[in-house]
């Protein structure tokens, strides 16, 4: 793949943290000669590999309903944050770098998944994550790299998982992406940062959580008045994205909530939730704070579905569903492929359950009308 001069990039101002005019890139001005030179040759060739590349990400992009008319694979608007990341790792030769905040842990409520370990709708994220960076590989020699994220220890006490089983699904999550040699795909946590965030290497994980929150958190007050003023449009877009976590994260929370046994109100449960949310997108905002400290070049990716022109890209993994997530659901695999259910959901249509080879529950096949199991591949992937 051929290399460009660096120089080209400080020509198009596509340095860290510039605003770069992309009125320029989109609508070049005519040339004094009707032969451009080297540079301009060099510039329009990134400028739409760069594009094309990106392309591929954003053909899997979730976007917010309200957006529903920003499809456009062309649109500046939507690639503006994005597109000057991609020009610079291809200047410099380098792999394009993506970052994705998820893969926190499996949710406790076992009404939405089979158990606490990673099953076959990880396996199905990850591959198509891996699938994502080897299409921008066709394209673009030194390809993609995606770092996932994995944020459940900076919230697994308030989403009432426990740190035993964050670190195994953290752990059979590394041995997915091993043996399933998905070499684009790696991951970071937060132990990963742990002597950076406190002396002491011997704290506790409550202790790096408090570090966090110290070092990148913003005040409690602050974010909430942000999401509240989604209505007054004060903020913006952004509290607009602020709100729907928000609404989303609480909803979660209810749903993990109600598990077999447990005795309080469902007024009670709101309550709770509500308040929690608050905080779990507070440090989930920290968290991020972090990473873009640690990957100020990487490109963020995100679980949610995000607007036109955000900061985020969100990102597909399993279905099209514009919420649910491996770890609140269960793969079901139909005759169009894989899907995400919550698993009551999976059961109530009759979709039996499979294993896997070591006897584990991995994931659900529907029955189809005249009650014959689909026996599809079980490493389909359609991209």
């Amino acid at each position: 793949m051929e290399r460009f001069d660096s120089k080209i990039v400080s020509d198009w101002r596509f340095e860290q943290d510039r605003e770069l005019d992309f009125a320029q890139i989109y609508h070049p001005q005519p040339q004094p000669t009707s032969r451009p030179n080297g540079r301009d040759a060099d510039r329009k060739s990134v400028t739409a590999l760069a594009k094309e590349v990106l392309n591929v990400v954003i053909r899997k992009r979730r976007m917010e309903r309200s957006e529903e008319s920003c499809r456009s694979l062309t649109c500046p608007i939507c690639s503006a944050p994005h597109l000057p990341k991609v020009a610079t790792a291809m200047v410099k030769g380098e792999p394009i770098q993506f970052v994705l905040p998820a893969f926190p842990g499996k949710s406790p409520n076992l009404a939405k998944v089979l158990g606490p370990l990673p099953d076959m709708a990880e396996k199905q994220s990850l591959h198509f994550l891996n699938e994502l960076c080897r299409k921008m590989g066709e394209l673009y020699e030194p390809g993609a790299k995606i770092l996932i994220c994995s944020d459940g220890r900076v919230f697994n006490d308030l989403v009432e998982i426990s740190d035993e089983n964050i670190t195994s699904y953290q752990k059979s999550l590394n041995q997915q992406i091993q043996e399933l040699q998905l070499e684009n795909i790696s991951t970071f946590n937060l132990d990963d940062v742990g002597d950076t965030l406190i002396d002491d290497s011997s704290g506790s994980f409550a202790q790096l959580r408090q570090s966090l929150v110290a070092k990148y958190a913003q005040p409690l007050e602050a974010l909430q008045e942000r999401i509240r003023s989604a209505g007054r449009d004060i903020h913006g877009s952004e509290a607009q994205e602020a709100q729907r976590m928000y609404c989303g994260i609480t909803r979660f929370l209810f749903e993990d909530a109600l598990v077999p046994g447990q005795t309080r109100s469902r007024t009670s449960i709101q309550k709770s939730c509500r308040l929690r949310a608050y905080e779990v997108i507070r440090r989930s905002n920290a968290w991020s704070e972090l990473i873009a400290e640690n990957f100020p070049e990487s490109i963020r990716l995100s679980i949610h579905p995000q607007s036109c022109g955000s900061r985020k890209l969100g990102i597909q993994l399993v279905g099209t569903n514009a919420w649910l997530t491996p770890w609140h659901g269960v793969a079901v695999q139909t005759r169009q492929g894989f899907t995400l259910m919550k698993r009551w959901e999976a059961e109530s249509r009759n979709a039996h359950l499979v294993m896997d080879a070591e006897g584990k529950p991995s994931h659900y096949q529907l029955l189809d009308d005249n009650n014959d199991i689909y026996k599809g591949d079980d490493n389909e992937i359609k991209l």
